[in-house]
């Protein structure tokens, strides 16, 4: 693991201080957690665009036009 030095607004520091205790673990490790667990939602999120991207199913027509915007009755 490495060491890295953040800057954040006092009430930030504040917040994770009170929050970390509450978890009984240290601001480090908390911070820590919170940086894997955003790392992994957007690589998850990105993944899941790209197979959305990828998937033309949704997008084939089998050759019929698309209905347009007027025709919807909504």
């Amino acid at each position: 693991m490495k060491n890295v030095t953040i800057t954040v607004e006092d009430a930030t520091l504040e917040w994770v201080r009170i929050e970390a205790a509450r978890r009984n673990t240290s601001v480090s490790r908390l911070v820590g957690e919170m940086l894997t667990d955003k790392m992994q939602f957007d690589d998850a999120y990105a993944r899941a665009q790209r197979d959305w991207v990828a998937d033309t199913s949704s997008f084939n027509s089998s050759g019929k036009a698309y209905p347009t915007r007027d025709s919807h009755n909504g």
